[in-house]
C-alpha cells in the first residue's frame, strides 16, 4: 500500500542528498522543455545523471503517493498552463550515449531521432533513415512507436530496458513482449526505459544520404516549423487526418493563442507566449468539426500532462 505524500520541500532535500549526479530542482518551468513551448512549472524536476540514480529514485518513490513522469524530448507533450502537480524525471547526458557494433546498435533513451539516423547512416547501415525528420527522443519514440515515410520504430527495434518506477525493478522486454502497433505499445507510463537495442542492416551510404536529403527536403516543405508538436491526430485507417480537418474547414481555425497551420491541418501552432488551454481546446475544437461532418472521431497523438 502506497504511503501518504510527503512534503514536496522534504523530498526535495532527500533527493539532493541521496542522488550522486543529477540536477535537483524545484518549480521548474516544462513549457520551455517542449516543442508547444507553453505550461506550467512542475513541483520538483530532476535530471538524471546516471542509471544508478534512476534506481535511487525508483526505489524511493514506488511506495509514495505522488505523481511521477519522464520527459523526453517533449516534442509530443502538452503541458497545462496550471503546470504538474509531481515529480518530473528527465534522463540527462549518460542516456544520450550510442554504439555501433556490426548492424546492432544500442541507443540511449535519451538519444535524439534524427543524432541516430544520421550516425547509422554515417556507419553504413539502412533502415533508420526516416528517423530523421522525427525530432523525439528515442525513449519516447519506443513508447509510442513513433514512424513515418513508410517506416516506424517496430521496424528495428528489438529489444529495450529500463526501470519500473512503480516497483524498483529493472526490464528487459524483447519485440514480441513491446507488442507494437499503429503509435502504440506496451510500454507503461511507469515504466523509464533506459536502454533501446536496434537491429538494422548493411546499406550503401551514398544512397541513405540521399534518402537522408530528400526526407529533410520533403518535410520543410510541406510541414510547418515554430511551435508545434507535430502530428496531432492519429490518422484513420484508409484516411488521413490533415485531409479530414482540411475538409472540416478547419485549416486557419485559431482558439486565442493557438491555430491550425495553413501549411499542414494536423498541426496546431502556438504563438509566442501562448496558452496551453488554447491548444487543448482547439484539438477539441477539431475533433467535433470532424465528426460532424464526417462521423469519425479523430485520436489525439499527443500526450497531454497536468490536465484533469
Amino acid at each position: 500500500m502506497k504511503q501518504e505524500q510527503r512534503p514536496w520541500g522534504e523530498l526535495y532535500e532527500f533527493f539532493e542528498a541521496s542522488l550522486d549526479r543529477s540536477e535537483v530542482r524545484l518549480h521548474e518551468p516544462l513549457g520551455e522543455k517542449t516543442t508547444y513551448r507553453s505550461g506550467g512549472v512542475c513541483n520538483i524536476y530532476i535530471e538524471v545523471g546516471t542509471e544508478n540514480d534512476l534506481q535511487v529514485i525508483a526505489n524511493s518513490i514506488h511506495d509514495l503517493d505522488i505523481p511521477v513522469a519522464v520527459l523526453g524530448n517533449g516534442s509530443n507533450l502538452l503541458v497545462s498552463d496550471n503546470g504538474f502537480s509531481g515529480l518530473i524525471l528527465r534522463l540527462g547526458r549518460e542516456f544520450k550515449s550510442l554504439s555501433i557494433e556490426g548492424e546492432t546498435v544500442v541507443a540511449g533513451a535519451a538519444a535524439i531521432l534524427p543524432v541516430v539516423a544520421r550516425k547509422t547512416v554515417a556507419a553504413g547501415l539502412t533502415g533508420f533513415e526516416w528517423a530523421v525528420g522525427v525530432p523525439g527522443s528515442m525513449g519516447g519514440a519506443v513508447r509510442m512507436n513513433a514512424g513515418g515515410h513508410g517506416s516506424d520504430m517496430s521496424r528495428s527495434v528489438s529489444r529495450v530496458e529500463g526501470i519500473d518506477l512503480d516497483t524498483g525493478d529493472y526490464f528487459s522486454l524483447s519485440l514480441d513482449q513491446l507488442r507494437f502497433s499503429y503509435r502504440n505499445s506496451s510500454i507503461s507510463s511507469s515504466q523509464a526505459i533506459t536502454k533501446i537495442v536496434l537491429e538494422l542492416k548493411e546499406g550503401n551510404t551514398d544512397e541513405s544520404e540521399r534518402e537522408l536529403s530528400e526526407i529533410v527536403r520533403w518535410r520543410v516543405e510541406n510541414q510547418p516549423g515554430g511551435q508545434n508538436a507535430g502530428s496531432v491526430f492519429t490518422n484513420p485507417e484508409d484516411e488521413s487526418a490533415g485531409r479530414l480537418i482540411d475538409a472540416a474547414g478547419c485549416k486557419g481555425l485559431r482558439i486565442g493563442t493557438a491555430y491550425v497551420s495553413e501549411k499542414h491541418a494536423n498541426f496546431i501552432q502556438v504563438d509566442h507566449g501562448g496558452n496551453s488551454e488554447d491548444v487543448a481546446a482547439l484539438i477539441e475544437e477539431v475533433r467535433n468539426r470532424v465528426f460532424e461532418k464526417f462521423g469519425i472521431e479523430l485520436e489525439c497523438e499527443n500526450h497531454f500532462l497536468g490536465f484533469g
